[in-house]
């Protein structure tokens, strides 16, 4: 028999082994997963930290059935008076969510998932002394695992409390670099970017890979291809080439446009024809709409519902359709 002190290095040796299970890198235009190009299929899985663990294992492994290979998930999300921010208002680590995010990535890593870790400056994050703390508490709680990016700043360009400045991206990006210099960053835009900003995106932000938030409205399936090649035309003059990753594209109960499926299951096809190196099916709570469940990826608490329950029919056939998309390219 095993005495304790052994028993307790071979738990430690084990739990060792099961970190790093995939590795996350990009080559000019391409995600690579473990070296070899892969296209980032993925769902909005935001209050993920919230979730219990029979929820996220549930989802992942139907999410990873359906050919899935990431989630998006937030470090500092509240939503319906349930904070679940995985750091506090000066960037400090906030517990339990900081273990529970810890733990979701683990998860994931184990069946070869990415997960996007996305910060937002605002009431979470009041100021760029936070902000640089709050990413120092993520790139040092991460670093076991090579399956996670970080959004250093979700649509950043959006003039209140979510701006964050070119210099300032600068200067988050060095932070994460300097603890984790493998560590991938992006930080997202509202809406479209244009050819100066994506300069600045490349030049002076220095992220990985760009991730522009397209409008949502009826017409953007059908310009996504040609969107996502005038980037990649543009990074060629500029001498840099990074993956267009679309994190977070138009989304259901979001507005008075109301998408099916095949309009989810165009944008996806659009977005491979034009280059695009990932996707993502979001989805969210009512917005404006005079009911506010399905809630969604916004509220995976016990009470609401692990995610694949609270999709809709219209979703669900997107889940059960889009790796298929992928396939045919």
């Amino acid at each position: 028999m095993l005495r304790a002190p052994m028993l307790a290095a071979l738990v430690l040796a084990l739990g060792a082994m099961s970190v790093g299970a995939v590795t996350l890198s990009v080559r000019e235009s391409e995600f690579l997963l473990d070296g070899k190009p892969s296209f980032l299929l993925g769902i909005s899985y935001y209050g993920g930290a919230g979730a219990s663990e029979e929820f996220v294992r549930s989802d992942l492994e139907a999410l990873v059935q359906h050919g899935f290979n990431w989630i998006r998930v937030w470090a500092t999300w509240t939503a319906y008076e349930n904070d679940i921010s995985a750091v506090d208002r000066t960037g400090g680590a906030r517990e339990p969510y900081l273990s529970k995010l810890k733990s979701l990535v683990a998860e994931a890593d184990r069946r070869g998932m990415v997960v996007d870790v996305t910060l937002s400056r605002g009431e979470a994050l009041p100021d760029q002394a936070a902000h640089l703390r709050a990413v120092e508490t993520l790139a040092r709680a991460l670093k076991p695992w090579r399956n996670v990016y970080i959004d250093l700043a979700n649509e950043r360009n959006i003039r209140d409390a979510r701006f964050v400045s070119f210099e300032e991206l600068g200067a988050l990006r060095d932070k994460v670099k300097k603890i984790d210099a493998g560590r991938l960053v992006t930080a997202s835009q509202g809406g479209d970017i244009s050819r100066e900003d994506l300069r600045r995106y490349l030049k002076q932000a220095r992220v990985d890979f760009i991730t522009p938030h397209r409008p949502r409205n009826s017409k953007s399936p059908g310009q996504t291809a040609e969107r996502t090649r005038q980037y990649l035309d543009w990074m060629r003059d500029l001498g840099k080439v990074v993956p267009v990753h679309y994190q977070e594209p138009f989304r259901r109960d979001y507005g008075k446009w109301q998408p099916k499926a095949q309009d989810f299951l165009d944008d996806l096809r659009e977005a491979l024809r034009g280059g695009a190196a990932g996707w993502c099916l979001h989805n969210g709570g009512p917005r404006g709409r005079g009911y506010d469940r399905p809630r969604r990826s916004f509220d995976l608490r016990p009470g609401e519902g692990a995610l694949m329950k609270q999709l809709d029919a219209e979703e669900m056939q997107v889940v059960e359709r889009a790796a298929q998309v992928v396939r045919q390219g």
